[in-house]
């Protein structure tokens, strides 16, 4: 079932550990089949090295498991409360990367002080409230104070970022990571200059026209 899907979710979840956005077993991505509304996700607690795409759950929009021999992933609710209140996400993902999560639990938002956060984010990174785990309390802070980024830090917890592809949504998970250690760095030196609003509206919309093939 879904096996194309599995095998690309498989290889996106190793890129987490690949860019050092995550720790162990912790973090996570999912993707959702547009044909079926099936979402496929992370098993819970079995180290990035020894998964393979067989391994990957497959639950449909009420969590029940559909395909399987693992349990999903503990933020399965999470990922499933984003997908069913934006039609237009096909692709979640968590990691704790530790640049970003700093902003995360001094409840800072990520300003637009690169180009490259215009492009992908539209604006700053923004922060949503401390939320508790395994419930639906984390996807209501996501879907409520995400906005029209693709990234978002939640207080005292960490990182999640969205995308019309799974693929789409490790990239902002990659590039939230590296903004944020720019950033650290900068501030070693003086205070980074955030681009202006309009600048950073125009850049966005330019790269979202004219970037890629």
């Amino acid at each position: 079932m879904l096996e194309d899907l599995k095998k690309t979710t498989w290889k996106l979840n190793l890129e987490l550990p690949k860019n050092n956005l995550i720790t162990m077993t912790s973090g996570n991505v999912s993707a959702r089949d547009p044909q079926t509304n099936l979402v496929v996700i992370k098993p819970s607690g079995i180290a990035y090295e020894d998964l393979q795409p067989e391994d990957m759950i497959v639950v449909n929009m009420e969590g029940e498991i559909i395909e399987g021999t693992y349990k999903p992933s503990v933020d399965t609710k999470t990922h499933l409360y984003v997908y069913r209140n934006r039609p237009d996400v096909h692709g979640v993902v968590h990691t704790h990367s530790p640049y970003a999560t700093s902003f995360a639990v001094i409840g800072r938002e990520i300003p637009p002080v690169t180009t490259v956060v215009c492009d992908i984010f539209g604006g700053p990174v923004p922060v949503g409230p401390y939320a508790r785990i395994g419930g639906n309390e984390i996807g209501k802070a996501i879907v409520e104070h995400i906005g029209d980024s693709t990234a978002i830090l939640l207080q005292n917890h960490g990182v999640f970022t969205i995308g019309k592809t799974a693929k789409e949504a490790v990239k902002a998970a990659v590039v939230v990571e590296d903004v944020a250690k720019i950033i650290h760095l900068a501030q070693q030196k003086g205070d980074p200059i955030v681009i202006p609003a309009e600048e950073v509206q125009r850049e966005h919309e330019f790269y979202q026209t004219a970037y890629g093939q």
